[in-house]
């Protein structure tokens, strides 16, 4: 009689072959699950508690968290087809902090990327529908706020699209331009009446400034005709053949190029420096900082690409604000001049400690003093320790101090 003789060991041994087995295949289950294509369920928005709630819609410019799966290693976030800059530090496997991008031109975006977020990874791509809007129209400048009738006049801003109606100092635009991104609007000045606000209304909200445009007396410390507080620095002139487009006299700044380091502000046509004059009244001085600025217009026929341009109050230099078009933010040189004239804002905000590169004033008072009079200085220096690359001919007029929010 035949004996069958079990090995005792094959039991273990198939118990040890299963859980390998079972092992390998959890985690490639898993491993599927984590390098899979991402997937998108909601959105929430960025924001400390309480208001870190889902949400129904999003708009451009918000801060948002996505939520899912497989989110690590994004390569792309697009919102309505416009890619959004991207923080590798700000994800992770469930969420992605993203900025939704401030500019989408809703106009032009295509049927199949209307109300999309779409994502991109090393493993695979989804496409998530949900509603973004366009927020109201903002306006950022207004390239001559006091221009004549018949001039060219472009308003920058944000979402300037699906316009109803515009109205420049209470006059009704109807024929003008617009950038497809919704970041301008162009038109030829109309006759004007009086002067007023610029108000845009869209399909999204209207939007107004809360300055006048057209505005020959609000605010103004110096028009160099009228309110004429010029004491010295320069002389002025009314011609029209060297600076066309102007509205009477008018300041003129004049300098050859400058030797490294010239701060000679006080040689003539150097420097612009008026009478003491009221810059805000004093029962506004418990306001925000940057709820003021000084305005001018500029006119700068020739190619300007090295004199510095600042301000500062009566001859203090504690607090300095430097005008310097021709330097971008990322240090570029790009020569700078201007078709006819162009208004020129300088937030309060913006007059800094150490030459205008420090810290802003604290508030009001610091800045103005407790009675905020004082003369309002405009200077060229050369602040490069390299001779200015250009002079400077330009023609300044209007300085005012006007609340801007």
């Amino acid at each position: 009689m035949n004996k069958i003789i079990f090995n005792q060991s094959y039991p273990r041994l198939l118990f040890w072959v299963l859980t390998a087995a079972f092992a390998l295949l959890h985690a490639a289950c898993k491993k599927d699950s984590l390098d899979g294509a991402p997937v998108i369920t909601n959105v929430r928005n960025y924001a400390a508690s309480p208001a870190d709630t889902l949400v129904n819609y999003i708009t451009t410019g918000q801060w948002v968290v996505l939520i899912g799966h497989n989110l690590k290693d994004a390569v792309q976030i697009s919102f309505n087809g416009v890619p959004a800059t991207i923080n590798s530090i700000m994800f992770s496997d469930t969420s992605a902090t993203v900025l939704v991008p401030d500019i989408i031109p809703f106009p032009t975006v295509p049927a199949e990327s209307l109300n999309t977020i779409s994502y991109v990874t090393k493993h695979g791509t989804t496409t998530f529908s949900f509603a973004i809007v366009a927020p109201p129209p903002t306006i950022s400048s207004i390239s001559n706020e006091n221009a004549h009738e018949g001039d060219s006049v472009y308003i920058s801003g944000l979402n300037l699209f699906f316009i109803n109606e515009i109205t420049f100092a209470g006059t009704p635009i109807t024929e003008y331009t617009s950038a497809s991104n919704g970041t301008s609007i162009g038109f030829v000045l109309p006759a004007l009446s009086h002067s007023g606000p610029v108000e845009i209304s869209t399909k999204s909200g209207t939007v107004f400034t809360t300055f006048n445009v057209n505005d020959p007396v609000t605010g103004v410390l110096c028009d160099f005709d009228n309110i004429n507080t010029l004491s010295w620095g320069t002389g002025t002139d009314n011609s029209s053949v060297n600076f066309p487009g102007n509205r009477g006299y008018y300041a003129v700044l004049n300098n050859d190029i400058l030797p490294a380091g010239d701060g000679n502000w006080w040689n003539w046509q150097r420097s612009i420096n008026t009478n003491d004059v009221q810059w805000i009244p004093q029962d506004s001085l418990a306001v925000p900082v940057d709820q003021y600025a000084i305005k001018f217009e500029i006119s700068v026929p020739a190619a300007w690409t090295g004199t510095s341009v600042y301000v500062v109050k009566g001859n203090s230099f504690d607090y300095m604000a430097r005008y310097e078009p021709w330097q971008g933010s990322d240090g570029t040189i790009s020569p700078f001049t201007t078709k006819g004239w162009r208004t020129v804002t300088i937030p309060l905000s913006m007059f800094r400690t150490n030459d205008g590169k420090g810290a802003a004033a604290e508030n009001l008072t610091t800045l103005l003093g407790s009675s905020a009079n004082g003369s309002v200085n405009i200077h060229t220096r050369n602040f490069s320790a390299s001779p200015s690359a250009s002079g400077l001919h330009a023609a300044i007029d209007n300085i005012r101090v006007v609340k801007i929010q």
